[in-house]
Protein backbone atom coordinates (compact mmCIF):
# COMPACT_ATOMS: atom_id res chain seq x y z
CA UNK A 1 0.00 0.00 0.00
CA UNK A 2 3.08 2.39 0.63
CA UNK A 3 7.06 2.38 0.08
CA UNK A 4 9.71 2.31 2.24
CA UNK A 5 10.53 5.62 0.08
CA UNK A 6 6.88 7.46 0.21
CA UNK A 7 7.01 6.98 3.76
CA UNK A 8 10.74 8.31 4.90
CA UNK A 9 9.49 11.46 3.13
CA UNK A 10 6.55 11.78 5.52
CA UNK A 11 9.01 11.89 8.47
CA UNK A 12 10.66 15.77 9.83
CA UNK A 13 13.82 14.36 11.54
CA UNK A 14 13.28 13.23 15.12
CA UNK A 15 15.10 12.81 17.96
CA UNK A 16 17.32 9.52 18.52
CA UNK A 17 14.60 7.83 19.91
CA UNK A 18 11.58 8.19 17.61
CA UNK A 19 13.52 8.63 14.23
CA UNK A 20 12.60 6.93 11.19
CA UNK A 21 14.84 4.09 12.15
CA UNK A 22 12.53 3.36 14.79
CA UNK A 23 10.00 3.35 12.25
CA UNK A 24 11.81 0.94 10.31
CA UNK A 25 12.81 -1.17 13.25
CA UNK A 26 9.00 -1.23 14.32
CA UNK A 27 8.02 -2.17 10.57
CA UNK A 28 10.68 -5.12 10.39
CA UNK A 29 9.07 -6.33 14.03
CA UNK A 30 5.34 -6.01 13.15
CA UNK A 31 5.61 -8.09 9.84
CA UNK A 32 7.83 -10.44 11.94
CA UNK A 33 5.24 -11.14 14.49
CA UNK A 34 2.25 -10.77 11.61
CA UNK A 35 3.64 -13.26 10.10
CA UNK A 36 4.00 -16.10 12.82
CA UNK A 37 -0.03 -14.77 13.76
CA UNK A 38 -1.39 -14.94 10.09
CA UNK A 39 -2.29 -11.16 10.38
CA UNK A 40 -2.78 -9.73 7.11
CA UNK A 41 0.74 -8.59 6.08
CA UNK A 42 -0.11 -5.47 3.93
CA UNK A 43 -2.06 -4.04 6.76
CA UNK A 44 0.65 -4.29 9.29
CA UNK A 45 3.33 -3.40 6.98
CA UNK A 46 1.56 -0.11 6.12
CA UNK A 47 0.29 1.01 9.41
CA UNK A 48 3.32 0.11 11.05
CA UNK A 49 5.45 2.55 8.23
CA UNK A 50 2.95 5.52 8.74
CA UNK A 51 2.04 4.98 12.83
CA UNK A 52 4.37 8.19 13.90
CA UNK A 53 3.45 10.75 11.16
CA UNK A 54 1.40 12.02 13.61
CA UNK A 55 4.36 13.19 15.96
CA UNK A 56 5.05 16.68 14.22
CA UNK A 57 2.93 18.59 15.96
CA UNK A 58 4.48 16.78 19.66
CA UNK A 59 3.55 13.47 21.38
CA UNK A 60 -0.19 13.72 23.01
CA UNK A 61 -2.87 12.74 21.00
CA UNK A 62 0.23 11.80 17.63
CA UNK A 63 -1.59 8.54 17.51
CA UNK A 64 -5.24 10.26 16.57
CA UNK A 65 -3.46 12.78 14.23
CA UNK A 66 -1.37 9.93 12.42
CA UNK A 67 -4.02 7.34 11.84
CA UNK A 68 -5.78 11.08 9.97
CA UNK A 69 -3.31 11.38 8.02
CA UNK A 70 -2.82 8.09 7.28
CA UNK A 71 -6.64 7.77 6.04
CA UNK A 72 -5.15 11.04 3.22
CA UNK A 73 -2.10 9.08 2.27
CA UNK A 74 -3.97 5.94 1.18
CA UNK A 75 -7.25 7.83 -0.20
CA UNK A 76 -8.33 5.55 -3.43
CA UNK A 77 -6.88 2.32 -2.10
CA UNK A 78 -10.12 0.04 -0.72
CA UNK A 79 -11.90 1.64 2.20
CA UNK A 80 -11.87 -1.46 4.55
CA UNK A 81 -8.09 -1.91 4.67
CA UNK A 82 -7.28 2.12 5.00
CA UNK A 83 -9.53 1.92 7.78
CA UNK A 84 -7.99 -1.44 9.07
CA UNK A 85 -4.33 0.53 8.51
CA UNK A 86 -6.10 3.51 10.50
CA UNK A 87 -7.44 1.53 13.72
CA UNK A 88 -4.00 -0.32 13.96
CA UNK A 89 -2.50 3.14 13.91
CA UNK A 90 -5.07 5.08 16.39
CA UNK A 91 -4.25 2.07 18.66
CA UNK A 92 -0.40 1.74 18.86
CA UNK A 93 -0.08 3.88 22.14
CA UNK A 94 1.03 2.61 25.08
CA UNK A 95 -0.39 5.27 28.12
CA UNK A 96 -3.19 6.05 25.39
CA UNK A 97 -5.88 5.39 22.92
CA UNK A 98 -8.14 2.32 22.53
CA UNK A 99 -7.19 -0.53 23.11
CA UNK A 100 -6.41 -2.90 19.84
CA UNK A 101 -8.52 -5.01 19.03
CA UNK A 102 -7.76 -6.54 15.70
CA UNK A 103 -4.92 -8.78 15.00
CA UNK A 104 -3.26 -6.49 13.00
CA UNK A 105 -3.29 -3.32 15.49
CA UNK A 106 -1.98 -6.56 18.20
CA UNK A 107 1.16 -6.85 15.93
CA UNK A 108 1.77 -2.75 15.32
CA UNK A 109 1.04 -2.30 19.18
CA UNK A 110 3.77 -4.93 20.30
CA UNK A 111 6.36 -4.38 17.97
CA UNK A 112 6.35 -0.41 18.93
CA UNK A 113 6.15 -2.00 22.44
CA UNK A 114 9.15 -4.19 22.00
CA UNK A 115 11.01 -1.44 20.49
CA UNK A 116 10.87 0.54 23.74
CA UNK A 117 12.61 -2.78 25.63
CA UNK A 118 15.60 -4.81 25.52
CA UNK A 119 19.05 -3.63 24.21
CA UNK A 120 17.60 -1.24 22.00
CA UNK A 121 15.03 -0.32 24.72
CA UNK A 122 18.07 0.96 26.96
CA UNK A 123 19.70 2.65 24.01
CA UNK A 124 16.66 4.89 23.50
CA UNK A 125 15.91 5.43 27.04
CA UNK A 126 19.26 7.18 27.79
CA UNK A 127 19.22 9.07 24.43
CA UNK A 128 16.26 10.55 24.92
CA UNK A 129 17.01 11.00 28.55
CA UNK A 130 20.32 12.63 27.52
CA UNK A 131 18.30 15.38 25.08
CA UNK A 132 16.47 16.31 27.99
CA UNK A 133 19.23 16.73 29.90
CA UNK A 134 18.17 14.40 32.73
CA UNK A 135 20.97 13.19 35.09
CA UNK A 136 22.11 9.33 34.36
CA UNK A 137 20.90 8.01 37.33
CA UNK A 138 18.60 8.69 40.51
CA UNK A 139 17.15 6.50 43.06
CA UNK A 140 13.37 6.46 42.45
CA UNK A 141 11.11 6.66 45.59
CA UNK A 142 9.54 3.72 47.14
CA UNK A 143 5.63 4.22 45.22
CA UNK A 144 6.79 6.19 42.89
CA UNK A 145 4.51 6.22 39.74
CA UNK A 146 3.88 7.65 36.35
CA UNK A 147 1.88 10.40 38.33
CA UNK A 148 4.19 11.23 40.57
CA UNK A 149 5.38 15.25 40.21
CA UNK A 150 9.41 14.66 40.01
CA UNK A 151 12.38 17.01 38.63
CA UNK A 152 14.24 13.79 39.17
CA UNK A 153 13.02 11.54 36.62
CA UNK A 154 15.63 9.77 34.86
CA UNK A 155 15.87 6.67 32.41
CA UNK A 156 16.34 4.96 35.31
CA UNK A 157 12.22 6.25 36.45
CA UNK A 158 11.10 5.89 33.41
CA UNK A 159 12.38 2.02 33.50
CA UNK A 160 9.89 1.53 36.33
CA UNK A 161 7.31 3.38 35.37
CA UNK A 162 6.81 2.07 31.93
CA UNK A 163 9.45 -0.12 30.62
CA UNK A 164 9.84 -3.16 33.46
CA UNK A 165 5.57 -2.64 32.49
CA UNK A 166 5.74 -3.27 28.99
CA UNK A 167 6.08 -7.36 28.72
CA UNK A 168 2.74 -8.10 30.56
CA UNK A 169 0.86 -5.64 28.39
CA UNK A 170 1.77 -7.44 24.78
CA UNK A 171 -1.01 -8.96 23.36
CA UNK A 172 0.08 -11.72 20.52
CA UNK A 173 2.19 -14.81 21.52
CA UNK A 174 5.29 -13.90 19.51
CA UNK A 175 5.61 -10.74 21.13
CA UNK A 176 5.19 -12.29 24.91
CA UNK A 177 8.06 -14.79 23.58
CA UNK A 178 10.17 -12.02 22.46
CA UNK A 179 9.07 -9.61 25.18
CA UNK A 180 10.14 -12.28 28.05
CA UNK A 181 13.85 -12.15 26.64
CA UNK A 182 14.26 -8.23 26.03
CA UNK A 183 12.45 -7.69 29.40
CA UNK A 184 15.00 -10.06 31.25
CA UNK A 185 18.02 -8.84 29.62
CA UNK A 186 16.59 -4.98 30.29
CA UNK A 187 15.84 -5.81 33.94
CA UNK A 188 19.62 -7.43 34.07
CA UNK A 189 21.17 -3.83 33.11
CA UNK A 190 18.98 -1.78 35.43
CA UNK A 191 20.31 -3.88 38.40
CA UNK A 192 23.43 -3.99 37.27
CA UNK A 193 23.72 -0.22 36.92
CA UNK A 194 22.71 0.41 40.15
CA UNK A 195 25.14 -1.82 41.45
CA UNK A 196 28.03 0.28 39.31
CA UNK A 197 26.80 3.31 40.65
CA UNK A 198 26.75 2.67 43.80
CA UNK A 199 30.13 1.54 43.54
CA UNK A 200 29.39 -2.26 44.83
CA UNK A 201 31.28 -3.95 41.76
Amino acid sequence: MISIELARTLYATGDAAHDFDHVLRVTALAVHIAQAEGADLEIVRTAALLHDIGLDNGREGHEEAAAERARGILAGQPPEKVEAVAQAIRSHRFRAGPTPQTLEARCLFDADKLDAIGAIGVARVFAYGGAAGQRLWAEVPEGYDEHSASSEHTSVHEFVVKLAKIKDRLTTETGRHIGQERHDFMTAFFARLETEVKGQA
